[in-house]
């Protein structure tokens, strides 16, 4: 558990399907060239529409994101911080955000990266942030609304993908604020942008 601080919720109380149209939502305009680029790509370890990430490719991918996701990044990073201190300060989340990701076991770094480029698609007002070790993404008022947990942090056989109170996604008396996530596949990314959008509506 996280000492001195809420524990992040753990009940799972509906589990995704078992993953992809990858694409960064920095702009709408430099997001589309990427699916473009994913969907000609082809092989085991493929990121275009309807690959699956699992823990055989996640073993065997010789990278995280591609190329293309990389440098529209760094790009943007360097959007931010042009934009003076509070612009610097979005900079450095996304980059401990990057950081967090990176030093994943493969499997969960491999959905970690699918989540982020989702999120950051379908929210691309929210800042990347770490919270509690975790890949996190907050409003403008720096409230956490979504966050993912890897299924290493705490020992879990799944991943996790969590959304705060700041996340608008009540439904009736009673709704779903944590997801299991096991592997990445087209209705597990369909349903995650629906979630984000949702969140922030």
């Amino acid at each position: 558990m996280v000492p001195g601080g809420p524990t992040p919720p753990r009940a799972t109380t509906r589990a995704l399907a078992p993953t992809i149209r990858s694409g960064i939502e920095k702009r709408r305009a430099v997001a589309e060239p990427y699916r473009r680029h994913s969907a000609r790509r082809t092989g085991p370890h493929q990121r275009g529409k309807g690959a699956h990430v699992t823990a055989e490719t996640a073993r065997n991918a010789p990278d995280g994101f591609s190329a293309e996701e990389r440098a529209a990044m760094k790009e943007r990073a360097a959007e931010l911080r042009a934009e003076g201190r509070k612009g610097a300060k979005r900079a450095d989340g996304l980059q401990a955000v990057l950081d967090r990701i990176a030093e994943m076991a493969p499997t969960d770094r491999a959905l970690a990266e699918r989540v982020h480029m989702a999120v950051t698609e379908a929210a691309p007002e929210l800042s990347p942030k770490t919270w509690y070790g975790m890949p996190a993404y907050a409003n403008a008022d720096g409230k956490v609304v979504v966050f993912f947990q890897d299924a290493g942090k705490f020992g879990y056989r799944y991943a996790t993908l969590g959304f705060q109170d700041a996340a608008k996604i009540d439904d009736g008396d009673m709704w779903p604020v944590s997801y299991a996530i096991q592997s990445w596949t087209p209705a597990v990314e369909k349903k995650v942008l629906e979630l984000v959008r949702a969140a922030m509506s």
